[in-house]
């Protein structure tokens, strides 16, 4: 099966044009999804398809060609069977890195882990046991750009798609989030209100909080304003201290976070100017 993406200003007959050329190639349609944004104008759709012959899946992406010049549609198409390049950048929280790598190995994450990035030595052993390769990248403010050049160097030699911030707390470059736009998902803690800086979940007992929260998004220049993907709430009381808080923030975050992961190797992410558009 194959999943195809559409993305385009928004005019009639898209939907049928779609589904007329798939089945002409004796395609056939397992699901469609579609969403027209009456704010941006923008029509997103996400088909996933099975070519019935051997010769269907190249037919029908010669003759789409045709339908793409005709809406000025931006548009890819990924084989379901394939797992998504990645790369897992962390720190010395290690509860995401747990999670994923649980769920990589069961075989539940779509995942092809290319490698573990960390500017801390903590992970080491855990990755190596997984038969992982680690990469050690400490960074200094005198040294981001170099460390920043050598992370480009490893997600290029491993031809790495996706780049997952499993607990990395370091901020990425203006450039480094421009040309890897749509490619690197941050997990970070959300409260209301929310609380930066040091000991989060010290702050929110602090106010007395009745909610605490996950939020998965792409990475941008923004530290933490990126298009959001996916986001959990828990609700909590005032007999809840700060340690409390902390272990239900490190599993909403570790849940939210495999959770956005599967959802971008599904290919059901479109991105709309600050927002996404999940199919």
């Amino acid at each position: 099966m194959f999943v195809l993406r559409v993305k385009c200003e928004d005019k009639p007959g898209i939907v049928a044009a779609v589904s007329t050329c798939l089945s002409n190639a004796e395609c056939n349609i397992e699901e469609s999804s579609q969403f027209n944004d009456h704010v941006s104008g923008q029509f997103f759709m996400r088909v996933v398809y099975s070519p019935l012959t051997d010769s269907a899946q190249k037919t029908f992406c010669s003759n789409f060609e045709k339908i793409v010049r005709r809406y000025d549609m931006h548009w890819d198409v990924h084989d379901c069977s394939d797992k998504v390049r990645s790369i897992i950048m962390v720190s010395k929280e290690d509860h995401c890195l747990h999670e994923i790598l649980y769920r990589w190995k069961s075989g539940n994450m779509a995942i092809d882990i290319a490698g573990v990035v960390s500017n801390h030595e903590t992970c080491r052993k855990l990755v190596e046991d997984h038969g992982l390769s680690f990469y050690h990248l400490p960074v200094t403010p005198d040294t981001k750009a170099e460390q920043e050049q050598a992370l480009r160097d490893i997600i290029a030699d491993k031809d790495a798609e996706l780049v997952v911030l499993a607990r990395y707390m370091q901020i990425l470059s203006e450039e480094f989030s421009h040309d890897f736009s749509g490619r690197v998902i941050n997990i970070h803690h959300s409260f209301l209100p929310g609380f930066k800086g040091a000991r989060p979940y010290d702050q929110a007992y602090a106010r007395g909080v009745k909610l605490i929260g996950a939020t998965a998004h792409f990475a941008t220049s923004d530290l933490d304003e990126g298009p959001i993907i996916e986001q959990e709430t828990v609700r909590i009381t005032h007999a809840d201290d700060p340690k409390k808080l902390r272990v239900l923030g490190r599993d909403t975050e570790k849940l939210v976070l495999a959770r956005s992961i599967n959802i971008y190797t599904q290919r059901r992410i479109f991105l709309n100017d600050a927002r996404t558009v999940i199919l």
